[in-house]
């Protein structure tokens, strides 16, 4: 090595940058850590549950081995599972709770790992019957046992995004970019980048949203993560949709999607089921009522079902179908009691509003528009609160609405070309047959 420059100061050494990891929120809106599982689980089993979920956050905050050693009574474990048989809990989580009670027999002896899975099978168990209250206190403390883990942290956000508490989430998210970068775990990195971002899109934040997938999906392409990609493609043509872009961009979007999903993907129905809400918001009404229909069947998520079911009672009013709305309006409505806990539930509403404004049907018009704007406003959504006053400002002035974009006649064709090949994608055989 040559010797400096006379006059030049020595180079210093360079430095190792060891990626941050912020701290996350733990607590939404209750008193006690974890109570917000009596929102969901109450009596016996819903205490048995809160105790074991406290007392596996007991031993995530002890990391020295010795110290979790002195964390229960002599006798806790036995007590734990003599209220477990006696709570009733569902057969399906009564074996990971079994295994989350063992920190109290031999804490010293659990893993991350063992810990992390048990409390991930009864998190799934909760989101599969709505649940979230109990999903995220769980999905939270085994993300808490396996601090590094960075999927684990990424779930809570989702978890947290649904439930409208937007702070937690957005501390998940970003806690899970650190985790992810210092792990090298770059799936987890780039779709903590998608998460921010459909946080904000649920903010009606569409700029931020934007640079948030723009940042993942150049992550996912830089790693090779190409289901990755494609479901950043697909977020940004809602996005393009959604904030009126150019229909050429949207569609270039749409088209990247498509292509990296590959045939048969199972996210293809939602990629057309956003195709067609494109051709809705473009006037398309009979159109986007038939891929709606044809869709419905693919759409197993209680979720995805409610704002299909919904879609299709708009594009049937603006079609002038009134036999199809009314059993669109039926099924959604049945679901309204739990709209406040569903994070589609004002849109779904405010969807119904629009297709019964299209009818001139008043009344149901105003119920479901003022439906929406209540439920967005405790959920916090900007965007669908806004909107849904727009509509029941229409609605009391009994106006019936005007906001689909006129079609061009030189957009259809490009729009109707990538259903098609979609629609193709999704009917063929898959190689090899069934």
């Amino acid at each position: 090595m040559s010797a400096p420059t006379p006059g030049t100061p020595a180079r210093k050494p360079r430095r190792r940058w060891r990626w941050h990891v912020p701290p996350a929120l733990v607590h939404g809106d209750e008193t006690l850590e974890g109570t917000e599982i009596f929102e969901d689980v109450t009596g016996p089993a819903g205490m048995v549950m809160w105790q074991t979920m406290r007392d596996v956050t007991l031993w995530a905050g002890v990391r020295d081995v010795e110290e979790r050693s002195e964390l229960f009574q002599p006798g806790a474990h036995e007590r734990r599972l003599a209220e477990l048989a006696a709570a009733g809990v569902d057969a399906a989580i009564e074996a990971p709770l079994r295994v989350l009670a063992q920190v109290s027999r031999d804490p010293a002896g659990r893993t991350e790992e063992e810990l992390l899975t048990a409390c991930r099978e009864i998190s799934q168990w909760a989101e599969e019957r709505q649940l979230l209250a109990v999903a995220i206190a769980f999905a939270q403390a085994g993300a808490l046992a396996a601090p590094a883990h960075a999927a684990a942290g990424f779930r809570v956000g989702q978890i947290a995004r649904d439930r409208a508490e937007y702070a937690r989430a957005e501390t998940w998210f970003r806690r899970t970019i650190g985790l992810g970068r210092q792990a090298k775990d770059w799936a987890s990195y780039s779709e903590a980048f998608l998460g921010l971002g459909n946080l904000y899109i649920q903010r009606g934040n569409y700029p931020a949203a934007r640079r948030f997938h723009i940042r993942g999906l150049r992550a996912a392409r830089r790693h090779g993560l190409r289901d990755i990609v494609a479901r950043a493609l697909h977020d940004l043509f809602v996005i393009a949709v959604d904030t009126g872009a150019p229909v050429a961009e949207a569609q270039e979007f749409a088209r990247g999607a498509f292509r990296a999903y590959g045939n048969h993907h199972p996210r293809l129905p939602r990629l057309a089921h956003d195709l067609a809400y494109f051709w809705m918001q473009r006037g398309r009404f009979p159109q986007s009522m038939a891929v709606f229909q044809a869709i419905l069947p693919h759409m197993a998520n209680n979720g995805e079902r409610l704002m299909t079911l919904a879609d299709i009672g708009r594009a049937a009013g603006g079609a002038g179908n009134r036999e199809v709305f009314d059993e669109a309006w039926s099924e959604v409505w049945s679901a309204s009691g739990e709209w406040d806990k569903r994070p589609n539930g004002a849109q779904a509403a405010l969807e119904l509003a629009r297709g019964a404004a299209s009818l001139k049907d008043w009344s149901r018009a105003e119920r479901a528009a003022s439906t929406a704007r209540d439920v967005a406003t405790r959920r916090e959504e900007a965007r669908v609160l806004l909107e849904a006053e727009t509509v029941l400002d229409s609605v009391t002035r009994r106006r019936a609405l005007e906001s689909a974009e006129p079609a061009s006649a030189d957009d259809g064709a490009d729009a109707e070309d990538l259903f098609l090949d979609l629609l193709r994608s999704l009917t063929a055989e898959p190689a090899g047959g069934k």
